[in-house]
Order: structure tokens, then sequence, then C-alpha cells
């Protein structure tokens, strides 16, 4: 089983040195495994932000399936407190705390439920996109693969409740949206959706190198560079500029459009910054 999935997945040569997040669900202990097997040197970084009783006992599942492989073994700890956009905010304080680089166990499965809230949020190609491949050797496999494979060595995972939490909209979208639109099409969507991405990535990539030719504070050569390229460019810019985790969405891309055109002085742009025209020159303000 183990050869047929590291056939399909992107892990660096053996002997790399790589650092893999391990929560201790079926994604990342598969990661673990896989990353062992490959032949890599493994550390799993195991990060608790304190938010179920008894979550740092978690860690001791990770230590173990780490010490069985032959891993490393790290452990951060990241507090949050409940409230909203916990899953954003979970996630900063994880990174903040993981190596550069860190690998972590997105599936197939993770990927489809990207797009669609990229899709939801409209999201231009970046976020149709969805996850890129850097740092996400498992994209390849899918959600029930990795069950199957914890299952087949005898490993726990780490049940976490808020993962069927319906408050969180990517749960809704696993658990009712996804299922939802393969029964209307009749197969399995997620293949569909994660090489639509795929596809979306290289378009990206292209408008993207194309649109470093455009100065993005140069009002006039985003009014008349073709619509897809200064979009491209003023949300590159602005993502930079403000320092925001996604890229801005259809609509504040359409304003700051309008902006550059001189079809009005200034417009929000989403997150507290508001775009601005002034001597042919666009700028960005709190």
């Amino acid at each position: 089983m183990i050869p047929a999935l590291l056939a399909r997945c992107t892990f660096p040569p053996p002997g790399t040195a790589v650092d893999c997040a391990v929560s201790g669900g079926p994604d990342s202990l598969a990661l673990l495994v896989l990353a062992a097997e490959a032949g890599c040197s493994v550390t799993a970084w195991h990060v608790d932000h304190g938010l179920r009783p008894g979550s740092a006992l978690e860690a001791d599942v990770v230590a173990a399936a780490a010490a069985r492989w032959g891993a490393a073994f790290e452990a951060r700890a990241a507090h949050c407190d409940p409230g909203p956009n916990l899953e954003a905010r979970a996630r900063q304080a994880r990174y903040g705390v993981l190596p550069r680089g860190v690998l972590t166990g997105h599936t197939a499965d993770d990927q489809a439920e990207t797009v669609l809230l990229n899709l939801i949020r409209g999201a231009g190609p970046d976020g149709l996109a969805g996850i890129g491949p850097a740092r996400r050797p498992l994209l390849g496999l899918r959600r029930r693969e990795t069950q199957t494979l914890c299952k087949t060595l005898g490993l726990e995972p780490v049940q976490d409740p808020s993962n069927l939490d319906p408050g969180h909209r990517r749960n809704r979208i696993r658990h009712e949206l996804l299922p939802l639109l393969c029964d209307i099409a009749d197969r399995d969507v997620v293949p569909i959706i994660a090489r639509g991405a795929g596809l979306m990535g290289g378009i990206r990539d292209l408008l993207g190198q194309l649109a470093e030719a455009i100065d993005p504070t140069d009002a006039k050569a985003v009014a008349q560079a073709p619509a897809p390229l200064a979009q491209m460019a003023l949300r590159r810019w602005i993502q930079r500029e403000t320092g925001a985790e996604h890229p801005p969405d259809g609509a504040a891309i359409g304003r700051a459009m309008a902006v550059a055109r001189n079809e009005t002085r200034s417009a929000e742009i989403g997150g507290g910054w508001r775009i601005a025209r002034s001597s042919q020159r666009l700028g960005l303000k709190r």
C-alpha cells in the first residue's frame, strides 16, 4: 500500500531533511509515515492551541508515531481563544511557531474544499487555483486513503470534534455541499475540482508573469492594460502592500479598477484599507 501511495506523492529525494506539521489527525499522521518511508529525515512538529480539554495529551500520539518511524519530535504551544475567525487565527498562530517551509498533510479533498470556499468569497485566479503544491506532498491522495493507511498500520488518529462543527463554513462544504455536488453530478467531483485548480494555477502563473510589466501604482497604465493583467497586477500589489493572508476578492478589485479608470477618486478594498488616485498615481491608505 505504501509504495502505491508514495508514487502519487511529491516528497523530496531520500535523505532530505523535512519538517512535518503533525496534529495527530489521519492526514498529518499519514504525512509523517510517508515522509519517513520516502527516506526523508523527518522532524514532526505538533502545535497545541489549548482549545480543548486534554489537547496537550494529543502531542503524545504524535510523539509515539514519530518514535515508531524514527523521526525527531518537537512540540509547541500557540494559544488561541474561542471566537470569530477561529480557523484563520489558529492557522496564523500555528505558522507563527512552525519552522519555515514546513510540510502539511493537505489532500485532494482539502483542495476541493478550498476552491469552493474561495469561490464563495469571490476570489480571483489565485483563489480558484486553490492550494499550491509547494510544501503539500499529499495533494495527489484522498482523505479516505490517509484514513485507511492509519487503520492498516494500527495508528489511532486524534479526533478533532471541531471538524464536525457546522459553525465552520469549511465543515458545511465538506459534509453538505460536496456530497450534494457529487449526487447532482452522479460522480465524485473532488478530482474534477482538484484538476481544475491545477489548470487555473497555470493560468494564474502566466498572468502573473505578464502582469509584472505593469506598474500597479500607475493609474493610466492599469486602466489601459488588458483587464485580466491589470486585475492581476492590482491583486498582487494590494496583497503585498497590505500583508493580507488572501488576495483581495473580485469585488474589491473591481472597485480598485474603477479608481484606476478615474470613475471614482477612492474606494474601500477590505481589511480597513482604501485605494485612492492622485496625480495619476494609485496609493493605499488605512
